[in-house]
């Protein structure tokens, strides 16, 4: 049995974005103990990045062993109880694990639902809690990563601290594309993954939670429903705390060091301006796309720049587009899922795979593909309309 080599592609889909060699680098470093004193240096100084990307001083701030799935979970395990009423927002695929969630934990989720490709409407959540005045806890995903739509996450959760709410908000795909505010927007729980705008692999999920998160979660009246992501637990591992620290699990060493590496990748390039580049190139994407005669499904004031959903043109073969790009092109897009399954290509510009190449790219590329499946498009105009933003 050969070893294992895998092609080298260019990922632009939903996500895994593409990994940058610094991190592939730092992961092939010698693996040392968990409990190691340098390692527990290293772990000392992913809180602190962590805190810097989200946004806050949060004390409960590091990274969940496992995908973004399971730094939901931790959120939702940790401070949801049985007999708990949840506002659950759903606007894409998201929302609804959620749910699922909310109701593994014996609770009860409220719906809000908004139209997939749409940003959560405020109005239907005030009018759930209006409804439900026993509402703990607001739910949503700020990003969400089936449609392309963007909410507005500052206004939710000033809403639900005006009415002592908790928050868990999903940023799976947000952390490090766009503007996200941890502290000064009032977030008590969030989640995030580390292959979407981190550029790291796929595995990790940083997590953080406010004060009044933790005071939620100490004042339980019943453990924690999972063993392995209760945050009382998970602490004593990531936290001294004037003591040695407690094993808890075996920590994904060398994913560890290259989440770090990502990390320090992003201070390095500012916060700032990692959001601006993200913005410039979904712009350039953009101006190629619709030079061509493509249109994006969601609306501009709600559209994320990091994630852009496509609308397939009638008449095309949206799975022969996708064949063929990685075929020829090495080239990976996403499809849709759920409602939107056909009728969507999900072109992801996160993190590493967020540069004006992979804009050119994908719109060479792209045209060069679509008439061949059936699209009627213009040609020859894509790359001077996506240059004319990239290099004014």
């Amino acid at each position: 049995m050969p070893s294992f080599n895998p092609p080298l592609r260019v990922l632009m889909g939903p996500g895994p974005s593409d990994v940058h060699p610094r991190v592939l680098a730092a992961m092939a470093r010698p693996t040392i103990g968990h409990l190691d004193p340098v390692f527990q240096t290293l772990m000392e100084d992913m809180k602190e990045l962590l805190r810097y990307a989200f946004r806050t001083k949060n004390r409960l701030t590091m990274p969940a062993s496992g995908p973004g799935s399971v730094g939901m979970e931790t959120c939702f395990v940790n401070l949801v109880e049985p007999g708990d009423v949840v506002v659950v927002c759903q606007n894409g695929v998201f929302g609804g694990r959620m749910k699922e969630n909310v109701e593994r934990c014996g609770a009860t989720a409220v719906m809000v639902t908004d139209e997939w490709g749409k940003g959560v409407d405020l109005a239907k959540i005030k009018k759930a809690v209006a409804d439900n005045p026993k509402t703990k806890i607001i739910a949503f995903v700020h990003a969400e990563t089936s449609t392309g739509a963007l909410s507005d996450a500052q206004a939710i959760c000033a809403f639900a601290k005006e009415k002592g709410l908790l928050t868990i908000v999903d940023a799976v795909t947000s952390l490090g594309g766009v503007p996200l505010e941890v502290d000064a927007w009032g977030i008590d729980a969030i989640y995030s993954g580390s292959q979407k705008c981190l550029s790291c692999t796929p595995g990790l999920s940083p997590v953080s939670f406010s004060a009044r998160a933790e005071a939620v979660i100490k004042g339980r009246n019943r453990k924690v429903q999972s063993w392995f992501m209760d945050m009382s637990l998970i602490m004593n591992y990531w936290e001294a705390q004037g003591g040695a620290r407690t094993y808890h699990h075996t920590a994904p060493i060398n994913s560890l060091y290259g989440l770090h590496e990502s990390l320090v990748m992003l201070k390095e390039e500012g916060l700032e301006n990692s959001w601006a580049r993200h913005r410039k190139n979904h712009l350039a994407l953009r101006a190629g796309l619709e030079a061509m005669g493509l249109e994006l499904l969601v609306a501009e004031h709600e559209r994320l720049p990091q994630l852009n959903a496509i609308k397939v043109p009638a008449g095309t073969d949206e799975a022969a587009v996708r064949k063929r790009l990685l075929a020829d092109y090495n080239l990976e897009i996403g499809a849709g899922l759920g409602a939107l399954a056909g009728k969507v290509w999900r072109v992801g510009l996160m993190g590493s795979s967020s540069t004006a190449n992979h804009v050119t790219l994908c719109l060479a590329a792209l045209e060069n593909v679509l008439p061949a499946a059936g699209a009627k498009i213009k040609t020859g105009v894509a790359g001077p309309a996506a240059r004319a933003v990239l290099f004014p």
